[in-house]
């Protein structure tokens, strides 16, 4: 048996775990700003808030923008909606993306 050159081969694999790491991020990313979307439909089309998946959606909406929550303090509720889970959303999509693409690079 011989010894295969530590180069190639471990380069492949590294650039192969980067680009699950990245996938998975973006993974992350996208499930987060689609929960945080879900919720600012569900509230303007006025769903049922007593329903079960909407109560889930609810609950990991506010878990997700809870550090966003009242930054806007509209009147209009649903604008202060839009604003204050919609701004996590965008950026959850930018930083995930951008970490996986950075990482898509190494």
């Amino acid at each position: 048996m011989y010894n295969q050159p530590p180069g190639p081969d471990r380069s492949a694999q590294r650039q192969a775990a980067g680009r699950r790491a990245a996938l998975t991020i973006c993974t992350i990313a996208d499930t987060a700003a689609g929960l945080l979307v879900l919720w600012i439909l569900l509230f303007l089309l006025d769903a049922n808030q007593a329903n079960v998946f909407v109560k889930f959606v609810h609950g990991m909406a506010d878990w997700l923008a809870g550090w966003s929550q009242d930054i806007f303090t509209m009147d209009t509720e649903g604008l202060r909606i839009i604003l204050n889970y919609g701004l996590p959303a965008v950026l959850y999509l930018l930083i995930g993306h951008g970490i996986a693409a950075r990482l898509n690079r190494a």
